[in-house]
């Protein structure tokens, strides 16, 4: 594993126990669908929740949460779309970004944006 896989490895489980911390239900990690996949699948307060998980250990391209471009959002909507249908979701939906700006050993940190972006945009 690459140090870059290991960083984003160590930032998703930040984000698991920091979004479980904030009282969101877990449903799934890193769902696949075709080419997409969406980091974290969780549900808060009966909204259906997509949380891309961008963690950086340096700042030199930008903050984690810039780094979530135009191809990635199409990318989650697709997958959004299919695990929508794939569990016969009806409901409201959310696309958050959780930005975590460190390393394994080091403290973190975390800035958690909700309805950070939405289809169509």
């Amino acid at each position: 594993m690459s140090l870059q896989q290991e960083n984003g490895r160590w930032g998703e489980d930040l984000a698991v126990n920091y979004l479980a911390e904030l009282g969101l239900e877990i449903l799934a990690r890193n769902w696949r669908f075709k080419r997409a996949e969406i980091d974290i699948i969780c549900r808060e307060a009966g909204i259906l929740v997509f949380v891309e998980v961008k963690t950086r250990s340096g700042l030199s391209f930008g903050r984690p949460e810039e780094m979530v471009g135009h191809r990635k959002k199409k990318l989650v909507f697709s997958a959004a779309s299919a695990y929508m249908y794939k569990t016969g979701y009806e409901g409201e939906i959310r696309f958050d970004i959780l930005s975590i700006f460190g390393r394994p050993g080091k403290s973190p940190e975390i800035q958690y944006f909700r309805d950070a972006y939405y289809p169509g945009q």
